[in-house]
């Protein structure tokens, strides 16, 4: 019924066609670092992105880690194997925004017992400036790459995608939101875990976001990437930086996770942005476009 050399044929050639596209799109290649339970491409100091990663890991155990079972405590003595492709993408122009996917799946077993698995991902857009129809194409290629799996799909992995990414510390989103989804192994409204169908249609629907993510994001980034900028966009862009780093490190159950199961630190971390700004109590000039991100965009809203 599960299927797992399939899940990880899609996962590592989902990877290899993303960079293949960020490559010709940047115009220098990705370095490929393999590491033995994954493989890392990074690119720094590219001719479009600062920095931007897109990785694949696939680790296995036989003890949960505490961030594991602290939400699913039914799953303490299991053996068990994770396996996902994230990527985050940070380009030097202030008026590109960062965005970030990640598409996974997980299998926990034991003898005599069923085996309890589920896949999870998504995909967010975190703009420093915005723009409204960067943010409704967006938003609408995440509403169609959900649509053929049910007419309330969309919705609730938006309000989900609102909810997580949220900075409970600093009382605002981390940016424009997009599509969130956790504990998928149902094979429809109210369907069997059970059935092989149930696989099936949770594999279908991740496959459908991770296979939307270049088509979301880079007709944004071409729109944008020769726009001028200075000195004043710059700083904006790395105090808002600040924040991303922020959520990655206090909010985020996958880095808790990576860095509890053993994953390479290097490729966990390789969202972080390069050049970052924190300051102290510090709010926009009211009426400038960096006032306008916080009370025009951030604010959660159907940009469909």
């Amino acid at each position: 019924m599960i299927d797992t050399g399939a899940v990880r044929s899609y996962l590592t050639g989902l990877q290899s066609r993303i960079v293949a596209a960020l490559d010709a799109f940047d115009g220098k290649s990705f370095r490929h670092d393999a590491w033995g339970r994954g493989t890392a491409c990074v690119i720094e100091e590219g001719d479009f992105f600062e920095r931007g990663g897109v990785n694949f890991s696939h680790v296995k155990g036989t003890a949960m880690p505490a961030s594991a079972t602290a939400h699913r405590p039914e799953l303490a003595g299991r053996r068990w194997e994770a396996m996902g492709v994230s990527l985050v993408l940070h380009p030097r122009n202030p008026y590109c925004p960062t965005s970030h996917m990640n598409v996974r799946f997980f299998v926990a077993e034991k003898d005599d017992a069923a085996p309890v698995w589920w896949f999870g991902g998504g995909m967010d857009l975190t703009p420093y400036y915005g723009f409204a129809e960067d943010c409704a194409h967006f938003h609408r290629s995440c509403r169609d790459a959900l649509a053929p799996y049910g007419d309330d799909v969309h919705a609730r992995y938006k309000k989900w995608c609102d909810e997580y990414f949220f900075l409970k510390h600093r009382n605002e989103p981390r940016g424009i939101g997009g599509i969130f989804f956790d504990d998928l192994n149902e094979g429809g409204s109210g369907g069997d875990t059970s059935t092989p169908a149930a696989f099936q249609r949770c594999f279908a629907l991740t496959q459908s976001v991770g296979d939307a993510f270049t088509s979301a994001y880079l007709p944004i980034c071409e729109r944008r990437r020769d726009l001028p900028y200075g000195e004043r966009e710059r700083d904006f862009q790395a105090y808002r930086r600040g924040r991303y780093v922020e959520f990655n490190l206090v909010w985020d159950r996958g880095t808790l996770f990576g860095l509890q199961s053993g994953g390479r630190t290097e490729s966990i971390l390789m969202s972080m942005p390069p050049v970052v700004k924190w300051r102290y109590d510090w709010h926009p000039e009211a009426g400038s476009a960096e006032a306008q991100l916080y009370t025009d965009f951030l604010p959660p809203r159907d940009w469909v």
